[in-house]
Formats: C-alpha cells, structure tokens, sequence
C-alpha cells in the first residue's frame, strides 16, 4: 500500500477580493493571491476560470458555475452551498475544510493531492473522475458516486461513506481501513486495489454476497 501524499499549501499574504460588475466571479478569470472572505458567490458564472495561491473562507456558493475551473494551491475553509458545478474542474493542492455543500458536481474532474477534512457533502458526484493522492479525512459523504471513477492512492481516515457507489470505478493503493463507518450501495466488486480491516469485511460480506449472485439463507 503506498502512502498518499498530502497537499502542503503555504499562501502568501492575501489581498482582498474585491468584485467587479455585478459582483460575481467572471469566466475564464485569473484570480492569484486574493483572499475571498464571507463572499456570496451563489450564482455566478466563474467558468474556466483558474484561482492560484488564494483562500475561501465561509464562502456561498449555491449554483455557483465553476466548470473547467482550475483551483491551484489553495484553501477553501467554511464554504457552503447547493448544487456547485465544478465538472471538468482541475484541483491540485487544494485543502477544503469543513464544507457543508449539496450536489456538487465534480464529474470528468481531476484532483491530485487534495484534502478534504471535516464538514459534510452530500450526492458528491465523481463520476469518470481522476483522483490521485486524495484523503477524505474525518468527513461525511452521503451517497458519493465514483461511479466510473480511477481512484489511485486515496485514504478514508474518520469518514463516514453513506452508500457510495463504486460502479465501474478502477482503485489502486484503496485505503478503506480507517474509515468510520464504510457502507457500499454499488460496485462492491470493483474494490479488487483497494484494503479494508476485517471487521469492513464481515459488514460487506452480504453486499460482496448480492453482487456475485450469491443466495444466503439460514
């Protein structure tokens, strides 16, 4: 099993974000060293574009369109919202601390050394997503879809996975062990790359049972 590498994300002093037009992000904006405090971006159109070096801290973000985005050495910290479009997105060393967020969209998406810690985020959707060198740490994830998904060096310590779907995915260097509660809703056969304890085993064995057909009785 190798070890996944984490981000180290070191920010320069930030400026302050200071919005222009009607307030939102634009598309294909460059947006380097600054600083996004208590921002209501819920809806706006930030497509394509690249945020370098900058933090996000208690940040709305309902529907905000964020496809093809690139988010390089950054942090985001506190930031909610419901239904964020990051399909197609580039993250790499990227923290996200304690996010509540809803339908997030994160499909075709490419993530390497990427940390997300704490917080909740509900119907993640990663389908036909790369990760490389990603840790879920002490989070909850409802009903996440890999669906299609390649997860390679990926760690679970202290999160909860509730009825992720692994359909199709392909894992290698899988760390399920440490994960507080594991429940699979799909794909359970797809976990051929990655580990799990033993107790994990005994828990999915009738999920293991149902996806090769197998009929327990008695």
């Amino acid at each position: 099993m190798k070890r996944v590498r984490r981000p180290e994300v070191s920010l320069p002093e930030l400026r302050p974000y200071e919005p222009t037009g009607r307030g939102g992000l634009v598309p294909d904006g460059d947006y380097d060293g600054l600083g996004f405090e208590d921002v209501d971006l819920g809806g706006t159109d930030g497509a394509g574009a690249t945020f370098l070096d900058c933090g996000m801290y208690r940040c709305t973000l309902d529907e905000a369109g964020l496809e093809r985005a690139r988010l390089l050495d950054s942090v985001l910290e506190g930031v909610s919202g419901v239904g964020v479009d990051l399909s197609g997105a580039e993250l790499r060393d990227v923290e996200l601390r304690d996010a509540r967020l809803g339908g997030t969209q994160l499909h075709g998406a490419r993530l390497s050394r990427v940390l997300v810690r704490g917080g909740k985020i509900d119907y993640l959707n990663l389908r036909q997503s790369t990760l490389l060198d990603v840790t879920f740490e002490s989070c909850v994830l409802v009903e996440p879809d890999f669906g299609g998904a390649t997860l390679e060096r990926v760690a679970f310590p202290g999160c909860e996975l509730r009825g992720a779907d692994f359909s199709q995915a392909t894992l290698r260097d899988v760390d399920l062990r440490d994960a507080s509660r594991l429940e699979i809703a799909a794909g359970a056969g797809r976990l051929s790359g990655a580990v799990i304890s033993s107790t994990q085993l005994m828990d999915l064995a009738p999920v293991f049972a149902a996806e090769i057909g197998v009929r327990v009785e008695g």
